[in-house]
């Protein structure tokens, strides 16, 4: 069994979208309802960890806010005030227009990226082997100077810089499975040789003009991003695959010494606003192959934080999949739509969603001769 880090605080569920419906904000013809991103799927998803008595085999880890230094090393001073000012007043928006949020959010969003810190801070001290840090609001898209895609400030970004700045790491791979680009991770580090972000994702869903294979990183991080955009349909047979062949050789090339990894369930075959067929048990074998692949290649060093996934039903299904494989604690919960979805055809790889994944693999295949050689001249820069 392995010791697993666990992060969740009640106040993340406390972090206000609105009354929109789904995307739209309320008004004289749209009847008020939920933000797609609500506080419903991480709750859930924390009760189902709590029901089906795997929480007595995790290792607590408390959330601590991230402090102002933290966040700086990301993002712009006046990206932070502003989201401080707006969250002091009424609330806001993140930055793109579509990312709402309400008073006291500027404080839970440091606990998000806080969050973030502590399960990475575990893993590295030795406290856990792995973590899984359940935080709201998400970070995948949030760039150094504003936050978009219902993100606020960077988790992960803010969790990497904190690593190097504390605990000396210099080499880290981030993979990205939500089913949106993780354009922000990429945007911060694609000039730094010394992070990998990899993002498996719908192509062209959001933002529509991000993640293409064409993006390889710029300047002396050329080679250090690699995209793997797949088609609408994609079921397990596809991400495994792209699992298999791409992110997998492309971390053991890569050699990191920690593995963060974006986690979305957004990709399933619930979910509103992608276009995917993933099941619990697809998210399995993913976290299942990531543990392994940590093992391998950095001592089994591997933070997993949470993002998108906007299926209230059946993310907490995805989610606890994830922790049983980090763990490897099975409770004997069963997912009760595997029935229904884990039979369907769509889960067989099929020509086109091969060729998407191969065009991706010969890219990485070429990049995997350049980033080590780049990362090697580098040398520790100080932070």
């Amino acid at each position: 069994m392995t010791r697993t880090g666990y992060v969740w605080h009640e106040i993340y569920s406390w972090h206000d979208t609105g009354t929109y419906a789904g995307l739209v904000p309320a008004g004289l013809h749209v009847q008020p309802h939920q933000n797609f991103e609500n506080p419903e799927t991480k709750t859930r998803f924390a009760g189902l960890v709590e029901v089906s008595g795997l929480l007595s085999h995790l290792h607590r880890i408390s959330a601590e806010p991230a402090t102002l230094t933290d966040i700086l090393r990301v993002h712009t001073p006046e990206h932070v005030a502003r989201i401080k000012a707006e969250s002091d007043d009424r609330g806001g928006d993140a930055g793109d227009g579509t990312s709402p949020f309400g008073p006291g959010s500027y404080e839970i969003a440091l606990l998000a990226a806080g969050g973030t810190i502590e399960a990475t801070r575990a893993v590295l001290d030795g406290e856990a082997e792995n973590a899984y840090a359940l935080v709201r609001p998400p970070g995948h898209h949030a760039v150094r100077d504003q936050g978009m895609g219902y993100c606020i400030f960077a988790n992960i970004a803010v969790a990497i810089e904190w690593a190097r700045a504390n605990r000396g790491v210099q080499r880290i791979a981030v993979v990205d499975y939500d089913v949106h680009h993780g354009n922000g991770t990429q945007s911060i580090f694609e000039a730094d040789p010394d992070v990998l972000t990899i993002s498996l994702h719908q192509d062209r869903l959001f933002p529509p003009d991000a993640g293409m294979r064409h993006e390889q990183g710029i300047g002396e991080g050329f080679g250090s991003v690699i995209n793997i955009p797949m088609p609408a349909g994609c079921g397990n047979g596809a991400y495994i695959d792209a699992i298999d062949r791409v992110v997998a050789p492309a971390v053991r090339a890569f050699a990191p010494e920690l593995i963060l990894v974006a986690s979305g369930f957004d990709a399933s075959a619930a979910d509103p606003l992608g276009r995917m067929s993933v099941t619990a048990a697809g998210y399995r074998a993913i976290a299942e192959r990531l543990v392994v692949l940590a093992r391998d290649v950095c001592d089994g060093k591997l933070v997993v934080s949470h993002e998108g996934g906007y299926s209230a039903v059946y993310v907490p299904y995805c989610g606890l999949a994830v922790l049983e494989a980090l763990s490897g604690v099975h409770t004997g919960v069963k997912d009760p739509f595997a029935e229904i979805w884990d039979s369907s055809p769509v889960h067989a790889l099929t020509p086109w969603q091969d060729e998407a994944i191969s065009a991706s693999a010969k890219l990485a295949e070429a990049l995997q001769l350049i980033v080590p050689a780049a990362a090697t001249t580098r040398g520790a820069a100080p932070r």
